[in-house]
C-alpha cells in the first residue's frame, strides 16, 4: 500500500479533489490536508510520518511543508504539481490536470 498525502493551502478545494479523485485507486491509500491554521483539515504531523508521497499544489506549498517538518521528513517523495488556486471544488479540469500528473510520481 502507497500512503499518498495531497496539500493545499485550506483543503478546500485542490486538495480534496484529488483525494476525492484517487481514493478509490488500487494499492492506495489517500488523505488530503491544508497548510494554514484554519484548513478544513489541518495537516498533522501524523500525516507526514504516515505518508509516502507528499503531492503539494504550488512551489509557496512545498516550501512552507520543508520549513514546518524538516524534522519529519524522512524519505518521503514531495511532488510540487504547480497547480494553481484556480479551480473549484471537483471541477473538471483540475480532475484532469490531476489524473494527469499523479500517477507518472507514483511508483
Amino acid at each position: 500500500m502507497k500512503n499518498i498525502l495531497f496539500l493545499c493551502s485550506q483543503n478546500k478545494l485542490r486538495s480534496p479533489t484529488a483525494e476525492s479523485v484517487f481514493c478509490e485507486t488500487d494499492g492506495w491509500d489517500v488523505r488530503s490536508a491544508g497548510l494554514n491554521t484554519g484548513a478544513e483539515v489541518y495537516i498533522s504531523t501524523e500525516d507526514v510520518e504516515w505518508a509516502d508521497y507528499i503531492f503539494v499544489m504550488e512551489q509557496a506549498h512545498k516550501k512552507k511543508f520543508k520549513k514546518k517538518f524538516r524534522e519529519q521528513i524522512k524519505n518521503q517523495s514531495i511532488i510540487c504539481l504547480g497547480i494553481p488556486d484556480d479551480y473549484d471544488y471537483m471541477d473538471d479540469k483540475l480532475i484532469r490536470i490531476l489524473k494527469d500528473k499523479v500517477p507518472q510520481f507514483v511508483g
